[in-house]
């Protein structure tokens, strides 16, 4: 597997190493070993698996601690527009965003530590995405930033966003008291 690192201190792009042949192709998509050598040792304790019609907008979202957790997220079907948000006061990128499109094409995945709101648009219908995460879901920690927030300028690049209700009540970013 190929890290590739970002702007945003933890958060990496992983490209797997893939075999094909005249059958198709395999890739080891999740090895515990490997990613504790890359990373620090970590238990993912909640598998997550959505699937979203083109232009449905799901975020953005994140767990407060001590549920905070970190993400390994990847598309199965389809591609997104995969979205994060640096929560971290101390960082150097705090309260920017970072965007990169995942698809079933490359099977790129995106290592997301604690401290992100996340979220994604799907760009095709039936987009499949997967979420391995590191601390199991807990609802009164959950919080979600308003995915057109003023402030943080996303370009969602989406002319007709499909977006939940619960989604619409997103916070403002600047009313968020981050506890990273």
């Amino acid at each position: 597997m190929e890290l590739i690192k970002t702007e945003f201190d933890g958060l990496w792009i992983i490209q797997p190493k893939i075999f094909h042949d005249s059958r198709g192709y395999f890739f080891e998509s999740y090895n515990q070993l490997q990613f504790d050598k890359k990373f620090s040792p970590l238990v993912f304790l909640q598998d997550n698996q959505s699937q979203s019609k083109k232009n449905v907008i799901r975020g953005l979202h994140f767990q407060n601690p001590p549920f905070a957790q970190v993400k390994l997220v990847r598309v199965t079907q389809g591609a997104v527009l995969d979205v994060v948000v640096d929560l971290r006061k101390n960082s150097k990128t705090y309260g920017k965003h970072f965007k990169i499109i995942l698809s079933s094409k490359d099977n790129t995945m995106l290592w997301i530590p604690e401290g992100f709101a996340h979220g994604f648009v799907a760009l095709e219908d039936d987009s499949m995405f997967l979420y391995k995460c590191s601390n199991l879901y807990n609802k009164e920690s959950e919080r979600c930033i308003l995915w057109n927030d003023p402030t943080l300028k996303i370009d969602w690049e989406t002319p007709e966003p499909v977006i939940s209700e619960k989604d619409r009540q997103g916070a403002l970013f600047k009313s968020i008291d981050s506890l990273f």
